[in-house]
């Protein structure tokens, strides 16, 4: 019925989902200690930051900073969130060379989170689009509570249908499906994934930013496998939320996620064992357990067995 087939390609959000809304301020030190250890563990997308004002997401003021510290790994893209033509300035200053720029979906989220309304954000975003891909800097568009708002409840697929279009036409690479509040299901995600596919270029490709707020972010996942989706945003530990939406905490975990497509033979690349150890660093820096599965559990069976003949 379905192709469950091809690589998959997992985006590790902790760094600036995971760490947004944290209060404990990460310094550049840790969040390199952090870097490091999921380019060891095989991931080959890592966002690093966000193009913010540090008066809003305190935790993302050290951005340019950390950017002018990254010796690169061949082989790993490092990516970044802008939000206007200001964040997209401070990223070309400092080098990037792939960078997330979305709007929302939603009238109620995207005035608390720009302070615009949905038409006003996306009027904004066309020339910084633009411009950005002028520089020669790989887009990904995203639209933010494209699956559910948590203010507003369920969002028109005709909207998220449209703005899609929009970035189509642009000519960006890829395209960005946001639950930013969790409020999604398999059904929903499959039907959007699927209709999107019909809709934009055949050569810009789907991802999907999901939130596990209900329980829901692996059974969502795998609906977007399902409908032809291979890339993915995650976070070590499933650390993460938007700082504009009460309690969408959670993003899907990166181990998880690997873990998950390993066991139906989808190659990532990543090795969840490796993140075992970051996930308990985070939890002991934070002081607290992150929501995150196989971290917390022993390996399956096989998986022991396999190690014991090695």
């Amino acid at each position: 019925m379905y192709d469950m087939t091809g690589d998959v390609l997992i985006e590790d959000e902790f760094l600036r989902d995971g760490l947004q809304n944290e209060k404990r301020l990460f310094s550049i030190e840790e969040k390199l200690g952090f870097l490091a250890t999921l380019e060891a563990a095989g991931v080959r997308r890592i966002q690093v930051g966000s193009f913010v004002h540090p008066k809003w997401v305190p935790q993302m003021a050290d951005t340019d900073a950390l950017f002018e510290r990254i010796a690169p790994k061949p082989g790993v893209t490092y990516t970044a969130l802008v939000l206007n033509k200001a964040g997209l300035e401070r990223a070309l200053a400092v080098g990037v060379k792939h960078l997330s720029i979305s709007v929302s979906a939603s009238e109620t989220h995207s005035k608390k989170n720009t302070n615009r309304s949905v038409d006003e954000a996306r009027a904004a975003i066309v020339p910084t689009i633009e411009k950005a891909l002028g520089e020669g800097v790989a887009v990904r568009a995203g639209i933010q509570s494209a699956l559910g708002c948590g203010f507003e409840g369920r969002i028109d697929p005709d909207r998220v249908v449209e703005i899609a279009r929009e970035f189509s036409a642009l000519g960006v690479g890829e395209i960005n499906i946001a639950d930013t509040a969790g409020l999604s299901n398999p059904r929903d995600v499959y039907a959007l994934c699927t209709r999107l596919r019909d809709e934009i270029a055949p050569d810009v490709r789907l991802s999907l930013h999901l939130h596990d707020t209900r329980g829901l972010g692996l059974a969502n996942m795998v609906a977007g496998l399902q409908a032809g989706v291979r890339i993915f945003d995650a976070a070590l530990g499933g650390l993460g939320g938007c700082p504009f939406v009460p309690k969408a905490t959670g993003n899907i975990a990166t181990e998880d996620a690997a873990f998950a497509c390993e066991q139906m033979g989808l190659n990532t690349g990543v090795d969840w064992r490796a993140l075992t150890a970051p996930v308990a660093t985070a939890e002991a820096l934070l002081e607290r357990q992150l929501p995150a599965r196989v971290s917390h559990v022993p390996a399956p069976p096989w998986d022991q067995q396999k190690e014991t003949a090695e």
